[in-house]
């Protein structure tokens, strides 16, 4: 296997992108593998690689990884991004889970209908105004800290700025309340590794695409409409 970690995934974000902005902010450079056929993806499977029929598959320290919080978890823990001690992984790990059931209605986004993404679009601001974003607003505002958990660049801060920056492409003054957030936002995307990967030509994907919908579509046989929340 190579030594460079390497990921099997489309040529979009999906449930990958959060893996690749983890192995960024670490600094750790990946390869990746894009699936386009079906045959790809087959191959995949017939090979045992996947072990419950699905990607994104990792391929790190002579391990196929599978099921996304596994191995952002490993990645965290392997590069001290999660944290010192069981309280503060619990921490990052209950941060953790509230922003990805937010990026978890923005990743859906793509296969909805034109009428559904028009819902999902006031569905996306109206939770992360109300639900989420309130919630590390007064994390930051009472503890006073740069970071969300002991005061060290985490795990939980990178999902967080990618959180941000999703909803801000569909809503872009969704910060507009919060002010900690702000200065949060400009304070990890100003961390080298983040920087580095926020710029142009790094392995970080576009929004998706029309492309990406079909590639998406036509590898998983996928040929139902998703319904929006």
């Amino acid at each position: 296997m190579s030594a460079k970690p390497k990921l099997y995934y489309f040529d979009g974000r999906g449930k990958m992108e959060s893996i690749r902005w983890l192995l960024a902010a670490a600094g750790v450079e990946f390869e990746e593998e894009f699936l386009e056929t079906r045959d790809q993806y087959e191959k995949l499977l017939q090979g045992g690689s996947l072990l419950f029929q699905q990607v994104p598959m990792v391929e790190i320290d002579g391990m196929r990884m599978v099921q996304t919080r596994a191995i952002l978890s490993y990645i965290a823990a392997k590069y001290n991004l999660y944290g010192k001690d069981l309280k503060e992984r619990a921490l990052i790990d209950t941060y953790v889970g509230g922003t990805d059931d937010l990026m978890g209605f923005i990743l859906i986004f793509p296969f909805l209908s034109a009428e559904d993404k028009e819902k999902q679009y006031a569905f996306i601001a109206q939770k992360a105004t109300s639900r989420y974003f309130p919630v590390y607003e007064k994390i930051l505002k009472d503890h006073g800290q740069d970071f969300l958990v002991g005061n060290n660049f985490s795990w939980a801060d990178v999902h967080l700025l990618e959180a941000i920056l999703m909803v801000e492409e569909k809503k872009s003054d969704v910060l507009s309340g919060f002010p900690q957030l702000q200065a949060f936002k400009a304070r990890i995307s100003s961390i080298p590794s983040i920087k580095k990967f926020l710029e142009p030509g790094s392995q970080r994907k576009p929004v998706p695409d029309d492309k990406y919908v079909e590639t998406v579509r036509r590898v998983l046989c996928m040929y139902y409409d998703v319904k929006a929340n």
